[in-house]
């Protein structure tokens, strides 16, 4: 049993590493799996495409890329590049910095002594960029002067764009990534955890190296348990979510026996693991302060799309390979109706709020208890409302959680204590995160006083622990406990629609970051820059005819016919007829 487990820990841990290594993790076929189609196949695509400056040009990674390309070809855009390059870098720079970052900003952009001045925003941005700059108060210095620099781009620039080779390249890509999404896409290894419907394991991508989660929802046994709306809700609610503080959604696809999402792959593993399997119950308080504040950050980007999640708890927060944490396991979150309540006594025992456990209608208030919980956890090394592996009713939780108060021992110091006590109140009205302003509230309080959310929203703070890159964070296979066989539901027809609903391919954002970061942008995007069209993309062209692949049963007619030809002249009419017989049992069995 050690040997398995070895084994199968050796080939993800390959795997990982394979994906930066000379081919990056790639198939031989990788090319192939990515080739372009002749641009005179995008005809349709080009004829139904939304011409929108922001969705082609700023929102999808590589419509931004090309049309970057296409700017640096022309010294005026190229300067209003660089000018949005550097607003983005003054967003990251830290305070102490930030007021000599800014000035020369304005110096080198927008001052017209400048070689490198912008005249099309200088004369009404600069003064007003100086100002917002010297009130320490004002944070947000160039918001006008980045909308009218795109306000700009989006005209005659855009204009030019769309009648460009690098906008034909962009159809091109966009026909790659609506191709259908199949198993075959993905090398899959061992098994990390399971799901209510399935098992999730680690898989990679052929085709880019990227290494993924797969989370493999069995269709009969989402049948039997009427779990159609939990699996396309989570589907979908995935597809909204794009932050870095949540596990994101890169495909969905099908196959025989199971709906499958890939699902950002998170190395270091859960919560839950690192409080009690990694030396004494809980973690240090500056772990503790890192984790909240990025679940924060993760409840917030949810609570602006009206999505509440409803099962914080610490087997459902993952670390990255550097530290960082993601939110996971959407399958119990929902989207808000307009008068922002749910009902529902819906989460996990022992974590549910006080108003949930009671079935009344409820909003981001869960949530929040929910962070009470898990600040708790992570610090005292046990749940609020039961011991770790306490066995106890679930009435009796449900019971301490409405009515009993939570204990404080030696491991809290004052702000951590603050903190839990205020998200823990049993009265939502008087929660921490209810009372004004959700996620700002929260964040202002005393307990994260050293963090600077800014810098950790760009992803910039070094996190307090960084995961072994040689370990593998989760059970052991064998101790991973199997599913049953589901027996006495039959998939028929009807079941189509609801899997046509779910099986929509790649995800357009999350792939093109995934092209993007694994170079393979970088290694097919060769383009002439003298303005020379290559084969693929001329437009006067015909494609040439693809290459019909030698199917299987021709090549073994072949190899048999070839063997009968070498048989003695003797006794041709009986062998021959046996020699013909026999080869098309073993065709028969080959395939």
């Amino acid at each position: 049993m050690e040997i398995e487990n070895m084994v199968a820990n050796n080939a993800l841990l390959k795997a990982r590493e394979g994906s930066t290594g000379k081919r990056k993790g790639r198939s031989r076929r990788w090319r192939e799996l990515l080739r372009f189609p002749h641009i005179s196949e995008c005809v349709d695509l080009a004829n139904s495409i939304e011409r929108d400056y922001f969705s082609l040009c700023d929102q999808q990674p590589i419509g931004k890329a090309l049309f970057r390309l296409h700017c640096q070809s022309k010294s005026k855009l190229h300067r209003c590049m660089c000018l949005l390059d550097a607003m983005d870098k003054y967003e990251e720079t830290p305070d102490e910095e930030r007021v000599s970052r800014g000035r020369n900003i304005i110096e080198k952009y927008l001052t017209h002594q400048s070689p490198e001045c912008i005249k099309q925003v200088a004369d009404s941005h600069r003064q007003q960029c100086t100002e917002k700059l010297e009130s320490s108060l004002y944070k947000d210095v160039f918001s006008d002067c980045r909308r009218a620099v795109h306000d700009y781009l989006k005209d005659e620039p855009f204009a030019d764009y769309l009648e460009s080779i690098y906008f034909d390249r962009f159809l091109q890509w966009k026909m790659v990534e609506r191709r259908p999404i199949t198993k075959d896409l993905f090398r899959e290894y061992r098994m990390l955890g399971k799901g209510g419907f399935g098992e999730v394991c680690a898989v990679q991508s052929r085709a880019s190296g990227k290494m993924y989660a797969c989370k493999k929802l069995e269709k009969k046994r989402v049948k039997k348990r009427r779990g159609e709306f939990l699996a396309l809700n989570e589907k979908q609610i995935l597809e909204m979510v794009n932050s870095r503080f949540v596990v994101g959604l890169t495909y969905a696809y099908e196959t025989k026996d199971a709906l499958c999402l890939v699902l950002t792959l998170m190395n270091g593993g859960d919560l839950k693991f690192h409080i009690y399997n990694m030396g004494l119950p809980g973690l240090s308080s500056e772990r503790v302060k890192f984790y909240a504040a990025e679940v924060c950050c993760g409840l917030e980007h949810l609570h602006r799309k009206s999505i509440v999640y409803r099962d914080l708890k610490p087997e459902n927060i993952l670390l990255d390979d550097d530290g960082h944490i993601r939110i996971s396991d959407l399958g119990l979150a929902v989207t808000l109706p307009k008068n922002g309540q749910v009902h529902g006594r819906v989460g996990t025992v022992g974590y549910m709020a006080p108003e949930v456990v009671k079935n009344k209608e409820h909003g981001f208030s869960a949530d929040w208890w929910g962070l009470g919980c898990l600040i708790y956890e992570m610090t005292e090394g046990s749940p609020p409302f039961r011991g770790h592996k306490e066995r106890i009713d679930r009435k009796d939780v449900e019971k301490r959680v409405t009515e009993a108060q939570e204990r404080y021992g030696f491991r809290f110091d004052t702000g951590a204590k603050a903190i839990c006590s205020q998200l823990l109140a049993k009265d939502p009205c008087e929660r921490l995160g209810c009372v004004s302003d959700g996620a700002v509230e929260v964040k202002g309080h005393p307990f994260f006083a050293d963090i600077n959310f800014r810098i950790l929203e760009a992803g910039m703070l070094k996190p307090p622990f960084k995961p072994d890159a040689r370990a593998v964070y989760c059970q052991d296979v064998l101790d991973i406990e199997q599913f049953s066989t589901t027996r006495g539901v039959r998939l028929d027809v009807t079941d189509e629609d609801f899997y046509g609903k779910f099986n929509t391919g790649a995800c357009s954002v999350p792939w093109q970051n995934e092209m993007i970061e694994m170079e393979c942008f970088k290694d097919l995007n060769i383009l002439d820059h003298r303005g020379q069209r290559p084969p693929d993309l001329d437009w006067d062209l015909t494609p040439e005819p693809k290459p019909r692949p030698l199917q299987r049963h021709r090549l073994l007619r072949r190899i048999f016919r070839r063997h009968n030809s070498n048989k003695s002249e003797s006794g041709k009419e009986e062998g021959d007829s046996t020699n013909s017989q026999s080869s098309e049992e073993l065709i028969r069995t080959a395939l």
